[in-house]
């Protein structure tokens, strides 16, 4: 991988952590298209690499894998699709993690955790503070100090919404730098934000990486900071460097995408869906050429591996939203912590 920001990844077993129900199911072999709905507009994060995904999936599976944008809601009104869909195995949905373990704190959803899906995770994300080309800040410690300013509040920045990656950006760097307000202004998708901003209806982007690669080389966004404490790296541009260089103390944590299938599907499906994310993604030279292309890390694992990958994004978020008095839920109903920052058994 040519960019030098660098993720540790756990190191886990995932062909050792199926449960005796899937280990032992019979192969499944669907006989219609599959529906994979992306609760995302076209162009962001999710609906990337969920594009590079679905092909490998559809031929290992024999049918078509149909990927469906339906935004709103920051990604709720897909997802509740999902849930309130026929648990047969033929309705799935893409996200970051972390969006579907904690709707329910944010109030979104109701009574849905971690725990309602099984997950496949791809990639691992970063967010990416970003200015129009013609910004006049040349650095993230002048936009951050205009931020921290009586003019801050002025500041537009273009997400995809309260709980989207750049949502929960924006806000982070806001609680690291002590609170300074900004004017959020939402878009569809990360894609949508990331042009827009390019374009110069907002000052600031703070999407991921993937969102905004296009456009930082093209010369149209101007990249000030990743969050990250290592550069990132992007071929044709000069390193990105790290926040922490301003904020030192920023709690971090990878942001980890992929395709969840819902609790309560037939043994088959999971079993079939293991052996082919093990065979076919865990080694996908597409995935990873999209990884390296645009400043995503390559990190597929699936079962109790990909659950453990995700639990510090996620107890991150849900416990940072309590701290910004965002949520409407308490952690607590999702087995979380937030005194501890762990997670407690339910």
């Amino acid at each position: 991988m040519k960019q030098s920001l660098r993720i540790v990844l756990a190191s886990g077993c995932a062909l050792m952590t199926l449960g005796t129900a899937t280990a032992f199911a019979q192969e499944w072999q669907p006989d219609r298209p599959i529906n994979l709905i992306v609760p995302w507009g076209a162009g962001g994060s999710t609906d990337q690499v969920t594009r590079v995904t679905a092909p490998i999936l559809a031929e290992a599976l024999g049918v078509e894998v149909v990927v469906v944008n339906q935004p709103g809601a920051s990604g709720a009104i897909g997802t509740q699709e999902v849930l309130n869909a026929p648990r047969d195995g033929y309705t799935w949905t893409a996200n970051a993690i972390a969006n579907n373990a904690t709707y329910s704190v944010t109030g979104l959803l109701e009574d849905t955790n971690i725990d309602d899906w099984h997950i496949y995770l791809s990639v691992a994300n970063v967010p990416v503070v970003s200015v129009p080309a013609d910004s006049q800040f040349e650095d993230f410690g002048q936009l951050l100090e205009a931020f921290k300013s009586d003019a801050g509040r002025g500041i537009s920045v273009a997400t995809a919404g309260v709980t989207s990656s750049g949502g929960t950006a924006i806000a982070a760097l806001s609680d690291a730098a002590d609170g300074f307000d900004y004017n959020m202004i939402t878009y569809d998708g990360g894609g949508p934000a990331a042009i827009a901003t390019a374009s110069g209806e907002a000052m600031v982007t703070t999407q991921l990486a993937v969102e905004q690669t296009e456009l930082i080389r093209g010369g149209r966004l101007k990249a000030l900071a990743v969050l990250s404490d290592k550069p990132l790296d992007l071929d044709g541009v000069d390193p990105i460097p790290p926040v922490t260089n301003w904020l030192p103390d920023m709690p971090l944590a990878p942001d980890y995408f992929g395709i969840f299938i819902p609790a309560g599907v037939p043994d088959e499906v999971i079993a079939t869906m293991d052996k082919i994310w093990a065979e076919q993604v865990m080694n996908s030279e597409e995935i990873k050429t999209y990884a390296e292309n645009f400043g995503a890390v390559f990190a597929p694992s699936y079962g109790e591996e990909a659950r453990a990958l995700a639990m510090p994004v996620v107890i991150l978020e849900a416990c940072s939203s309590v701290e910004r008095g965002e949520a409407v839920n308490d952690p607590s109903t999702i087995g979380i912590d937030c005194e501890t920052r762990t997670e407690v058994g339910m």
